[in-house]
């Protein structure tokens, strides 16, 4: 008995140390197996006598690291900042004046209760821009006024630019201010019954977009002459937007347009210089070297006649024009691209605008009321550009516009002669306008398909 004793108190430490090893490896695993917060929890409550690797494995899984530790700090850090470093908002109390006809600066800073010695320092201030010294009705000017004196002025020329001056220590500073506009764009089509203006206007278009068709399809189509009941005319257009309110109108960048069977399309581009014009899909300009009508939509009184009696002699007389009828003032354009070589009157034509294009072709406009202030002979026109307006001076019975074309001397009708083509897209350009010219199609094709199946629609 007392040697069983003695070899179980030579057992003791060993039995004792497996003991403690496998109660600390049982809470060691059950440590790694809770979730991070109970390790977190528990962690401080670890004996002493746990093995150090147990400790460094529960450390790794748990513990951020002190890159994120780090990250969240300056996080923290960076919210405290912002948040002492934002001022709170303060109310500008601006006073607004509409700009009316006749009036300037000094009239409005007069409104507004400022001196003339105001008005030198804001004009001086703003010279270089300009933006305070051309004012036109419908804008608006704002002063912002603090303790009596002028701390800001705004010039709002438009919904999309303003001009700020900001008083500072040094005197005023200038600031334009501009914003871009959401682009959308919008399709419509309209088949003319009476005229392309009641068309127009019943397909949506403003009367500015109806000319604008006009003008983009003007080189062959003679609105005045060759509309028939029938005709019809599709075009998509930019619409501009600000914050979700239309502002406005860009321009028509695909349209086409039927004339009695005959389809014109015509696409926008614009060049590698930032030129925007308009081209058949084959790549020619839309433009003809000439107008095929000097005056807009207006009335054929006479045409181009070697056997016509003239309403005023009562006689047979050679008619070697054409006459448009139309009120006294309407606007006469020049056909083409030329030189003014004479400006004056000329018997029965009475006030005469005579034009040179190039060394072989003249134009020739006569019984005008008035001619267009600035010119002479000599001065270059432009197509399209005014140079004078409708009237009856001379042999006249009524106000219209005698109109000539002439090629080497002769007398040629205006409505039937072949006008010459404009220049096409220049062959560095052909590969990215046939890009451009094939989204146009696309884009106009899907609006049209997809209006005739709405209409078709509707008729079921």
């Amino acid at each position: 008995m007392p040697y069983r004793l003695k070899q179980l108190q030579k057992q003791l430490p060993t039995v004792h140390l497996v003991a403690v090893s496998t109660c600390v490896f049982i809470l060691g695993l059950t440590l790694m197996l809770l979730p991070s917060e109970n390790v977190e929890a528990t962690r401080g409550d670890l004996p002493m006598a746990a093995p150090a690797q147990s400790i460094e494995s529960s450390d790794t899984a748990t513990a951020p690291s002190s890159a994120e530790t780090s990250t969240a700090s300056t996080e923290e850090s960076t919210q405290k900042k912002e948040t002492i470093a934002t001022p709170p908002s303060v109310e500008e109390n601006w006073v607004d004046y509409t700009i009316g006809s006749g009036d300037n600066l000094t009239s409005m800073f007069k409104k507004a209760g400022f001196t003339a010695r105001d008005v030198y320092n804001v004009a001086t201030a703003a010279k270089a821009s300009e933006s305070f010294t051309r004012l036109f009705p419908g804008q608006v000017l704002s002063f912002l006024i603090t303790d009596g004196e002028l701390t800001k002025l705004r010039h709002r020329q438009s919904e999309l630019k303003h001009t700020l001056l900001t008083k500072t220590d040094d005197g005023f500073k200038v600031d334009i201010i501009e914003r871009k506009p959401d682009i959308e764009h919008k399709y419509t089509a309209g088949t003319i019954q009476d005229s392309l203006f009641l068309a127009g206007e019943d397909a949506g278009l403003s009367s500015k977009k109806i000319m604008e068709l006009a003008s983009i399809f003007g080189w062959d189509v003679d609105f005045v002459l060759d509309i028939r009941k029938g005709d019809s005319f599709s075009l998509i257009y930019e619409e501009k937007f600000l914050n979700g309110k239309k502002i406005g109108e860009g321009p028509i960048i695909a349209a086409q347009f039927i004339n009695r069977g005959s389809k014109f399309t015509a696409l926008r581009y614009t060049n590698a210089d930032g030129e925007s014009s308009y081209f058949t899909p084959e790549g020619y300009s839309m433009r003809k070297a000439f107008l095929r009508a000097p005056v807009g939509f207006a009335r054929i009184s006479s045409r181009f006649s070697l056997n016509r009696k003239h309403p005023v002699l009562n006689r047979i007389r050679a008619h070697k024009g054409v006459d448009y009828a139309a009120r006294t003032g309407t606007p006469i354009k020049a056909a083409g691209d030329g030189k003014i070589i004479f400006r004056g009157k000329k018997g029965g034509f009475g006030n005469v605008v005579i034009v040179q294009h190039g060394s072989n072709i003249t134009t020739l406009y006569a019984h005008m009321s008035n001619f267009k202030r600035g010119q002479k002979t000599g001065n270059r026109v432009q197509q399209g550009q005014v140079i004078g307006f409708v009237g009856q001076t001379g042999l006249a019975s009524g106000p219209h516009l005698h109109y000539e074309f002439r090629v080497n001397g002769v007398h040629k009708n205006p409505l039937t002669v072949k006008l010459p083509q404009a220049l096409p897209i220049a062959e560095s350009e052909r590969s990215t306008f046939k890009s451009t010219a094939s989204s146009l199609l696309a884009q106009l094709e899907t609006y049209q398909a997809t209006t005739l199946a709405a209409l078709d629609t509707q008729k079921l």
